[in-house]
């Protein structure tokens, strides 16, 4: 059992590579773990070329139907805007399609960025964000945020969700169950969101409601709700938030993603290895951790080691690993999207600034900001 347990834990884990070529030490360390997916930043991308290789050479030693993240929404996230193009933010766009009354701007957008992320190799958009677009967050979130009213971040996400789908590209919409009502961000520290249990689930919890069937993955958040049944616990490693509501009461069977383990949201609360074996017990099927080596192997051996010292905890990996890669094989039918030509790519790009262009003139905007700390994590993450 334990060789099964050992692929089980890889099975689970997202990572995140150093640089734009893999060292000897990932290569190893790949080998070993064998992970479900990589995650790239914009550390890792220089071009399509390299960026490609990159991605093929990882996926060689991740599991099968391997998921290949990448973050990019739009606006102050988009980890490709220098090696392709900017892209408008969500709530440049949202703000738009309401003014015109045009959800075929939101599938638009979304088909942009389907076709940016595919051109570089990538088979996942880490995106929309459904988050609310509320006064407590907006320093936090800033235009990252598609609207306040769940109404407009629904048919925002809802037609952007399809130009994604309509490339074959598969999106994720985070971040579960809602940082609209938080002032701190994530990166850093652990937000106590006192929004209610009502005020939650009439409006934080719309979009995913309401979306449910149509996000192939949620992503869940590191935020605290102390006034709901949740209480001080993060999210991400909440039986209530994971199990009882999003599972059971919001009924999702799709593919549940904890948010990056190294954050401070989740570390200021339990050591890193302990939040794994946390998430996955409650419900979690993939953990990402995005930036160091350490962890990730801190993190897989403390998989293994609970699923050896606790066979409930070994069958529920084994369990989780097979629901998973069910999931992963449905969603990541071939490898990789295939690569553009020089003359495609440029017309992609021109495509992208077009459209830049139309959003700019339906919803002129002041200077975009994004999360305020840390920049650092925020440009490179």
């Amino acid at each position: 059992m334990t060789e099964s347990v050992r692929r089980a834990a890889g099975s689970l884990l997202v990572v995140g590579l150093a640089g734009k070529e893999l060292t000897e030490m990932e290569r190893a360390w790949l080998k070993l773990i064998r992970p479900a997916g990589v995650i790239l930043y914009r550390r890792n991308i220089t071009d399509v070329k390299q960026t490609r290789a990159l991605l093929n050479e990882a996926a060689s030693f991740c599991c099968l139907h391997s998921p290949r993240f990448v973050d990019v929404e739009g606006g102050t996230v988009n980890r490709l805007n220098l090696a392709l193009a900017p892209l408008p933010s969500a709530q440049a766009v949202a703000t738009a399609m309401m003014r015109t009354g045009k959800s075929s701007l939101a599938r638009e957008h979304g088909e942009l960025v389907a076709r940016a992320v595919a051109a570089f190799g990538f088979n996942t958009s880490l995106a929309p964000m459904v988050d609310l677009g509320l006064p407590d967050s907006a320093a936090v979130l800033g235009t990252r945020c598609a609207a306040a009213a769940p109404i407009n971040v629904i048919a925002y996400a809802r037609a952007f969700l399809a130009g994604l789908q309509s490339r074959g590209i598969v999106g994720c919409g985070k971040h579960f169950p809602g940082l609209g009502g938080g002032t701190l961000d994530t990166h850093v520290e652990t937000p106590a969101i006192g929004r209610d249990w009502s005020a939650m689930w009439l409006d934080d919890l719309a979009p995913y409601r309401e979306l449910h069937r149509e996000m192939p993955m949620v992503m869940m958040n590191h935020a605290a709700y102390p006034h709901t049944p949740g209480r001080k616990q993060p999210a991400s490693v909440s039986k209530f938030w994971i199990g009882q509501v999003l599972r059971r009461r919001i009924g999702y069977r799709g593919i549940i993603l904890s948010d990056d383990l190294e954050m401070g949201g989740i570390l200021k609360f339990m050591p890193m290895e302990e939040a794994a074996v946390a998430a996955i017990r409650t419900g979690s099927d993939l953990v990402e951790i995005c930036h160091n080596p350490g962890p990730i192997l801190c993190t897989y051996d403390a998989l293994v080691t609970e699923g050896e010292r606790s066979p409930a905890f070994g069958k529920l990996l084994l369990e989780r690993a097979r629901h998973t890669a069910r999931l992963r094989a449905k969603m990541f039918p071939r490898l990789a999207p295939l690569a553009l030509s020089v003359r495609q790519f440029e017309a992609l790009r021109a495509r992208i600034l077009r459209f830049n262009e139309t959003i700019e003139k339906l919803a002129p905007r002041p200077a975009e900001t994004g999360p305020a700390k840390p920049p650092s994590i925020v440009e490179t993450a």
